[in-house]
């Protein structure tokens, strides 16, 4: 499920396709289902300079799990478009991958929150996220 744009039917911009963050920071979703996605993200490449996950890598990763399952929530269509974020780093990781899920608190018709817990290897929790969007619907016509 590598493909995101392609998941959602979202064909991105032209001449942005080469220009994904979620590419650049090696973001692989493994499931997406109502109210949950799973993904994974490397720490290698996506370090600070004392060589630890970067806490703005681990922001991205949890934006970018909760915004899938947002855009899941607003259906065909639909769109969704982060409006909150907040992180709390737990603990640093230094090697491996990170696995994220973002969990729906809130899916409603005009916002949705999601909470994504990010863990290490070794399942310790190493991020808490929350995240807000907007959802937007396409309007029936008249």
């Amino acid at each position: 499920m590598s493909d995101i744009p392609a998941l959602f039917g979202i064909p991105a911009q032209p001449g942005h396709q080469a220009e994904q963050l979620i590419a650049k920071l090696g973001i692989r979703v493994v499931e997406c289902a109502p109210g949950r996605v799973v993904g994974t993200m490397p720490v290698s490449g996506n370090r600070q300079p004392v060589g630890i996950m970067h806490g703005g890598a681990n922001a991205a990763f949890a934006e970018t799990l909760g915004s899938l399952a947002a855009w899941a929530h607003a259906g065909t269509g639909g769109r969704a478009v982060g409006l909150d974020l907040s992180c709390t780093h737990h603990r640093w990781v230094s090697s491996g991958l990170v696995t994220g899920t973002a969990t729906a608190l809130h899916e409603g018709r005009a916002t949705a929150t999601y909470e994504i817990v990010i863990v290490d290897d070794r399942g310790r929790r190493t991020c808490t996220a929350r995240l807000t969007c907007a959802i937007g619907r396409r309007r029936r016509a008249s």
